[in-house]
């Protein structure tokens, strides 16, 4: 149990009791409330009904409160006590706080003020943590201005309070006198909407809040308080006899709620505190407790959360029809507004006209989507249509057991307008499972990882709307290309249905991609798209990982990477597609994962994959022709800037010709230009970011060569606050160096002060590089739960003088540094450098050589691979020496 609101509360006393005999009795409650919670923990353990369970620790509670009354408070003190709250409802979880009121006037409150401290020092150190208050009626009413306060008051259940007082008080927070009904109501659904959005308005989030949560019990104990407030009833059942609920919709919400209160009590016990958020602290520990076993498809824990999921999303489904009729019943119905054949809009909700709508027809289901679609300023649906979807959502036959005329209905709204909103609508009201029985399983499927931050079909829904966004035609400065590539696919509802379809084998127990393209090509088959068009979608999720992998992971710049990737894609018209498709599927997986970076590695990667389909798979320029192809093309940029020959000469002269390879022009332009005032054995770090409007900054180090200096920039970037996705580390004539990192911000203190970044690398590199350490680095709590064993593995590079090293770790803040030390001392030179963080996962790979420019022996293979095993300990403190 919460506390009580602000203005309710008293301070809580923690004296402790002072005479013998009410330490004597502190023993024996205590004693008993121990007993009472071990025989509950071992009922909910064997399966018992939560709801007895609380019920049965709310009267032991009850009991021991009305005996530490009796102790401290004289009979004839005219004093009155009431439970509140949620322990006023005659429910109370393991850990809750309980609420008490005293009532009394104030002449009495002030006799008995030693008697009421004694008392609550008794309760608190009998193990009940009472949150109490003490007022007169009067003092009720004139806090119950504050709606919070009143909904703690309403559920007030007598414990020592004689019919007097408890007239009193009802009299005090009647309807008649403070906040009637309608105000009530939307008070509190004011407030219901402001949680749910402080929660993204979604329950879909790794960490859930079981209690407070979108779907959670306090939507349910929302929907209870105004209909107690409205109605006078107590319990849902009421709410049928009276027309507002059905028989189905109070039986799920009945079964949904002793879902989230079994996990509620199980949390409890697992946290052993009032914990109400499902945290990875808690997750795997619950779910073996509630009796979720792992298997070959899934966890335990993901099985344990993807009901928590599901019951919150029926929870959300039924509470929004029942917010709608409340608001009728106050409002009354307004005159009916057509908009289509059978449908009207009442107060802005779609509302089929026949009351008996839809008569088991799925035809009458999809006609009502695609009035929605075509109508602007829906509300959403009317409570009663809405309730007549879902008593048949059931009978709602899959795609594959109906007609061509009903597939074409469907395939209509894919074409049609607002695609995306009528596939996020349907899935939200449950239709979408139906109609595609695969969707259906990865409902409310999370993944127990930090790299899914949804559920598989909430990330779909995300995938969907970025979709969308790029179909809106407006440019977006998160995706710098994806709305010139939209206009160029030939079918759009392609790529939408390659969306849907993207990650609906997940859990199966195989590849995903590979089962879910047999899914997409049986529903493109049963639904009529021609073969080319089947099978352009089946290859686009069988394939929408390659692309992000291909950028991520390996060295876009090789013309041989390219020339793989293109004749993969095979042509410009998947291309356009899978390009887009990759893009929606990462902005997709996490707020936190797309970024300029990965904006601009996805578009290098599709220009150049374009360019190498324009002049044919099997050409490639020579790399000494493809030099001279880009010089000419930073010759001509830099003569539009004002430089003349001579000068640009001079430049080129100093650069490595690798370079002219690996970076596009416009990157060579700036680096040129910044070198222009840099006398020779000079130290050059430049700084700038990626776009104008993001936090992505590229860092520029052009300085004499010298060991350890890779190790030094990293660990002056972590300092500062920044985490490297790329690496690009090169060398220059007359023994320089010129590398480039791509940052962005990881930590609180990274400002985004180019000059700011830039003065703290010159003053690091300026000074004794060996001396540099990593910082000291807090491990993050959720980073904990995720630990595995590290993976390193040693390859030889293509380029023969070279060794390549793939690690893959637990990430953690500092880790790059730490690794970056460990290089240095080994007395290893980093040539090149690729890191890609996903989730809990650092995937880095480094290409190495000993301080003579040689590949790495065997022996030295063996001592790296010992020196970063201790590195990487999970136990090890960040930055420890080694």
């Amino acid at each position: 149990m919460s506390q009580l609101p602000a203005g309710l509360v008293d301070n809580v006393p923690d004296a402790p009791a002072g005479s013998a005999g009410d330490a004597q009795w502190v023993a024996q409650a205590r004693q008993s409330l121990a007993h009472t919670d071990a025989r509950l923990c071992k009922r909910f353990e064997q399966g018992d009904n939560v709801e007895r369970l609380l019920g049965v620790r709310a009267r032991a509670a009850d009991q021991l409160i009305r005996e530490a009354w009796q102790r401290c408070v004289p009979a004839d003190a005219g004093l009155a006590l009431f439970a509140v709250g949620g322990y006023g409802r005659g429910e109370l979880f393991p850990r809750s706080d309980i609420d008490l009121l005293v009532l009394g006037e104030a002449e009495l409150q002030q006799a008995h003020e030693g008697a009421l401290a004694r008392l609550f020092a008794l309760l608190w150190d009998a193990g009940l943590p009472a949150s109490h208050a003490v007022r007169s009626a009067a003092q009720c009413a004139q806090a119950a201005a504050d709606q919070t306060v009143l909904t703690a008051l309403i559920e007030a259940r007598p414990l020592c309070a004689d019919a007097t007082a408890q007239h009193g008080l009802a009299r005090a927070v009647s309807p008649s006198l403070i906040w009637p009904p309608r105000e009530f109501f939307l008070a509190k659904r004011d407030e219901l909407l402001q949680r749910h959005q402080r929660f993204g308005d979604t329950a879909d989030n790794l960490e859930p809040d079981i209690k407070d949560g979108p779907g959670g019990l306090r939507d349910l104990n929302t929907l209870g308080w105004m209909a107690l407030r409205a109605f006078g009833v107590s319990n849902i059942d009421a709410l049928v006899g009276l027309g507002h609920l059905g028989l189905d919709e109070a039986a799920a919400l009945k079964r949904e709620r002793l879902v989230l209160a079994r996990l509620r009590f199980g949390l409890h016990l697992v946290a052993q505190r009032a914990e109400e958020r499902l945290r990875f602290d808690y997750q795997k520990a619950l779910a073996a407790r509630m009796g979720f076993g792992d298997d070959v498809e899934s966890l335990g824990v993901e099985k344990m959360m993807q009901g928590f999921y599901r019951s919150a999303a029926v929870i959300r489904r039924i509470s929004d029809r029942l917010l709608q009729r409340f608001e009728e019943q106050f409002d009354g119905e307004a005159t009916p507004e057509p908009v289509g054949e059978g449908f009207s809009l009442r107060r802005g909700y779609l509302s089929a006209n026949d009351p008996l709508w839809p008569h088991g027809d799925v035809r009458s289901i999809f006609a009502l989507f695609a009035c929605w679609a075509r109508t602007a300023d829906v509300r959403g649906l009317h409570s009663m249509t809405a309730r007549g979807l879902a008593e048949m959502l059931d009978e709602i036959p899959a795609y594959t057991q109906v007609d061509e005329a009903v597939r074409d209905q469907f395939m209509a709204l894919l074409r049609g307008p607002r695609a995306v909103d009528t596939l996020a609508r349907m899935a939200r009201l449950g239709v979408l499972g139906q109609w595609i029985p695969a969707f259906a399983q990865v409902s409310g499927r999370m993944q127990f990882d930090l790299f899914h931050v949804y559920t598989v079909d909430q990330h779909t829904l995300m995938v969907l709307r970025n979709i969308g966004l790029f179909a809106s035609g407006r440019a977006d400065e998160r995706f710098s290309i994806a709305h010139e590539v939209w206009p160029r696919l030939r079918k759009p509802e392609l790529l939408l249905l390659a969306g849907l379809f993207h990650d609906i084998a997940k859990g199966r127990g195989g590849d995903h991609s590979e089962l879910g393209a047999v899914d997409a090509r049986e529903f493109c088959g049963a639904n009529g798209l021609s073969s080319s068009d089947t099978e352009l979608v089946a290859w686009l999720v069988e394939q929408h990982l390659r692309m992000s992998v291909t950028a991520q992971k390996q060295d876009i710049t090789d013309p041989d990477v390219i020339h793989r990737f293109a004749a993969l894609v095979a042509d410009r018209d998947r291309l356009d597609y899978l390009y887009l498709l990759t893009c929606a599927d990462i902005a997709g997986t996490s707020p936190k994962l797309w970024n300029a970076w990965k904006d601009r590695l996805l578009a290098d990667l599709y220009f150049a994959t374009r360019r190498a389909l324009r002049e044919g798979i099997e050409f490639a320029l020579p790399e000494a022709e493809r030099v001279l192809e880009a010089r000419d093309n930073v010759r001509e940029q830099m003569n539009l800037l004002g430089y003349a020959d001579a000068v640009i000469d001079r430049q080129f002269a100093a650069m490595p010709d690798e370079s002219f390879v690996r970076f596009r022009p416009e990157q060579l332009v700036w680096q040129a230009a910044s070198l222009v005032e840099v006398r020779k054995g000079g130290t050059l770090v430049k700084v700038r970011r990626i776009t104008p409007e993001s936090d992505a900054l590229e860092v520029f180090v052009h300085s004499p060569d010298r060991d350890g200096l890779f190790a030094a920039i990293v660990m002056t970037l972590d300092r500062a606050g920044y985490g490297i996705h790329r690496a690009r580390v090169l060398d220059g004539p007359d023994d320089t160096i010129f590398d480039t990192f791509e940052v962005t911000p990881v930590g609180s203190f990274a400002d985004g002060d180019t000059a700011r970044l830039e003065a703290a690398l010159r003053k690091a590199l300026a000074g004794n590089i060996q001396i540099l350490r990593p910082a000291r680095r807090v491990m993050p709590r959720q980073l904990k739960h995720f630990r595995f064993a590290p993976r390193i593995e040693f390859l030889e590079s293509s380029q023969r003088d070279r060794t390549v090293l793939n690690l893959v770790a637990p990430d953690r803040p500092g880790l790059l540094a730490d690794v970056a030390h460990v290089l240095r001392d080994q007395q290893l030179r980093v040539q090149d450098a690729r890191i890609a963080t996903f989730g809990e996962r650092a995937e880095d790979q480094f290409q190495l050589t000993d301080r003579h420019d040689q590949p790495l022996t065997e022996t030295s293979r063996q001592a790296l691979r010992d020196a970063l095993m201790t590195c990487l300990e999970p136990d090890r403190t960040p930055g420890d020496p080694h």
